[in-house]
């Protein structure tokens, strides 16, 4: 059997972390290994257990979300950050994403969603709630002109790569892809990895964020 996936838990209301860790232990593949109450402890719990995944509230006291997950990013070979939210406030979804987080998802969820989230998230995956893409798209549609350094890194993917990213943009996963180009998953997902490279993006969200700096049409 493989070792199940280490997760460290992180949010200020001691119900909602009793609650989580509730229904993501009870999984046999996932043992949450520590908890933190705000972004402080963060950097020390994931040096301590060294982690595959940090589900991370992103409003917190002391430190929130975004700026627990920008310190841990910056850390060679740190876990992904998958952010936990219950607002609707665009400005703290972006922030968490800009700083590095893999995914959002919603505190209201059902507990499939969470446990295919933290999977997904910890497998090197993006999970991007249904609720929460449009806005962060729309917010990312609002940002300032095109980035030079963005359209350069753009003009290096193909015609087929660019159009594997406007799928990524609108929110399909691999299999969606494949389907929708008709083509083998293991095909979308070379040009994914090819199109991660070329971005210099470590994930979906970094490849979106990329994407809409470079004024990409999807």
């Amino acid at each position: 059997m493989t070792a199940p996936l280490r997760l460290v838990l992180v949010d200020d209301q001691a119900m909602v972390r009793a609650g989580l860790a509730l229904i993501l232990g009870a999984e046999p593949d996932i043992s949450v290994v520590a908890e933190c109450v705000d972004g402080t402890g963060v950097l020390p719990a994931v040096r301590a257990h060294r982690p595959d995944l940090v589900l991370m509230d992103v409003r917190m006291p002391r430190m929130d979300g975004p700026e627990a997950t920008r310190r841990l990013r910056a850390l060679p070979d740190s876990p992904p950050v998958l952010a936990l939210t219950t607002f609707d406030d665009d400005s703290v979804l972006w922030g968490a994403l800009t700083a590095g987080a893999a995914g959002f998802v919603l505190k209201d969820s059902p507990a499939e969603d969470l446990i295919a989230a933290v999977r997904a998230v910890a497998a090197g995956g993006a999970w991007l709630d249904p609720r929460v893409l449009p806005r962060v798209l729309a917010r990312a549609k609002d940002r300032a002109s095109a980035s030079p350094t963005a359209i350069r890194a753009l003009e290096q993917l193909t015609p087929r790569e660019l159009e594997v990213l406007r799928r990524i943009c609108r929110g399909a996963n691999n299999r969606e892809i494949a389907a929708q180009l008709r083509v083998g998953e293991r095909t979308v997902k070379s040009h994914v990895s090819a199109i991660f490279m070329k971005l210099g993006a470590r994930d979906r969200a970094a490849a979106i964020i990329a994407a809409y700096d470079a004024g990409l049409r999807t």
